[in-house]
């Protein structure tokens, strides 16, 4: 057997004995894999098709002890290391090339106590695997808005979705969380044991560990919402976009709406002629009582002469991957975003100008709503700053061929940057590209300081680098 040469912390190559991987094989339940390798190309593949990464090491854990052995061989072998859950986030962090990739898909179970309303939940599983398992119960934990986000990235980054505004951030329901720090040890963080590393979870990202197991608290709520799309003339967004913003200054919690600006893909509720044409998308929840909701959606409907109006009552575990076919993996992806407090007039004109000018069928302009629950908590209560009620402006790129990377990106940075002046400076790091390394600090606004002390008490060698990084102070 021949040594291998795999990448180290500062991307130098690093020689590790052959035996010395067998060894960390015999430790595992879970599997080794290495290039050449029966589904090495399955693990090592994730949502974004730009991100085409070779691991020299893949280790696909079946429990916490698994991630103790893959943290302890990395740092011991000063390797780069990476960690997937869901595989879904825009950066492509989860994977490196050379160095360890820890994969937790396999970490997948999800477990409903439905009398204590608590969920205990494996970082491999997906929205859609933890909408099934509480929805059967009638409880719901808030999350995101496409069922194959892994749940891992989305709490460690904050968590907002359909139900935010009336449960709050997924965050704000972490009750705890199973760590293996990068000493490679286990710990329990919760608001009493290690309480610093249980804050700086809560919104910091991975930088302070290897979650194993989260632990949400729960609430009653479906199975059935009011939900769906109403459907807008592109040519009338701008008043719709001045109306909308009236409308929601006052919505009720259990009401969310965003605004999608897109050019209209083939759904069957629309006339053929739209197809392709841009249009405006109202899409919105409300996750209380069906008749309430009717009410509370009526100004929202009432607004301007749409196209198509297909709100009802509606599965909530079906609305959660309303928009899965859209966001399929295999596709080119690029974001660049902007927290929002207002929407101002110039704000509106520099969206709609930018959705004139749409490089390709898939890419899109979202804008959605936040605060209700989410707001009501102080900006230092978790490493999450952004508490006010405000828009997040995401400007998703999508595309096929590489050979359009470059006008794509360009027609996404133009965008962020005419909005520059109307941003309220902070950022949700789940929707920051790989290339947004320098705008970490201004992210997390007061709250920097505080996370790099933290980082530097539970990773001084920054081990956990490859995300959204916060450096050890």
């Amino acid at each position: 057997m021949n040594d291998l040469n795999l990448t180290g912390l500062e991307s130098g190559s690093r020689s590790v004995g052959a035996s010395a991987v067998e060894t960390l094989r015999a430790k595992l339940k879970g599997r080794l894999l290495q290039p050449g390798d029966p589904s090495y190309d399955e693990a090592r593949t994730i949502w974004n098709a730009m991100i085409d990464r070779k691991p020299g090491l893949i280790v696909r854990c079946a429990d916490a002890g698994d991630v103790v052995h893959a943290v302890r061989f990395a740092r011991d072998n000063g390797l780069l290391l990476a960690v997937r859950g869901g595989g879904h986030n825009i950066a492509g962090n989860a994977v490196c090339d050379g160095g360890l990739m820890i994969d937790l898909s396999q970490m997948n179970a999800v477990r409903v106590d439905a009398a204590a309303m608590r969920a205990v939940v494996g970082p491999g599983a997906t929205l859609a695997d933890v909408d099934r398992e509480t929805q059967a119960a009638g409880l719901a934990v808030p999350t995101g808005i496409n069922s194959t986000t892994g749940i891992a990235g989305l709490t460690l980054g904050g968590g907002f979705g359909w139900i935010t505004r009336k449960f709050g951030l997924t965050i704000d329901n972490l009750v705890s969380a199973e760590v293996v720090t990068a000493d490679g040890e286990i710990v329990r963080a919760s608001a009493s044991e290690h309480p610093d590393l249980f804050w700086a979870l809560r919104g910091g990202g991975g930088n302070f560990g290897v979650v194993t197991s989260f632990e949400f608290k729960l609430h009653k709520m479906g199975p059935e919402v009011l939900a769906g799309l109403v459907v807008h003339p592109f040519s009338d967004a701008q008043a719709i976009l001045q109306q909308y913003r009236e409308v929601v200054a006052t919505a009720p919690d259990e009401l969310t709406c965003w605004v999608v600006m897109r050019q209209a893909p083939p759904l069957p509720f629309l006339p053929e002629e739209w197809h392709g044409k841009e249009v405006l998308i109202l899409a919105m929840c409300y996750c209380g009582d069906i008749e309430a909701g009717q009410r509370a959606t009526a100004a929202l409907r009432a607004i301007g002469k749409p196209i198509a109006d297909v709100v009802g009552p509606s599965p909530f575990a079906g609305w959660q991957q309303a928009f899965d076919p859209l966001l399929t993996p295999g596709a080119r992806n690029y974001w660049k975003s902007h927290d929002l407090t207002k929407l101002p007039d110039a704000a509106i004109g520099v969206l709609l100008d930018a959705i004139r000018a749409l490089p390709g069928p898939e890419c899109e302009v979202f804008i959605g709503h936040v605060g209700g629950a989410a707001g009501r908590v102080t900006p230092d209560a978790t490493a999450f700053p952004q508490r006010s009620a405000h828009f997040v402006m995401n400007v998703h790129t999508r595309w096929r061929e590489a050979s359009d990377d470059r006008s794509f990106i360009a027609w996404a940075r133009q965008l962020f940057d005419a909005m520059k002046p109307h941003a309220a400076g902070t950022a949700y790091v789940n929707f920051m590209p790989d290339d947004e390394g320098g705008r970490v600090e201004t992210a997390y606004g007061g709250n920097y300081g505080r996370l790099a002390a933290i980082k530097k008490r539970y990773d001084p060698g920054n081990l956990l680098r490859l995300n959204q990084n916060v450096k050890p102070a």
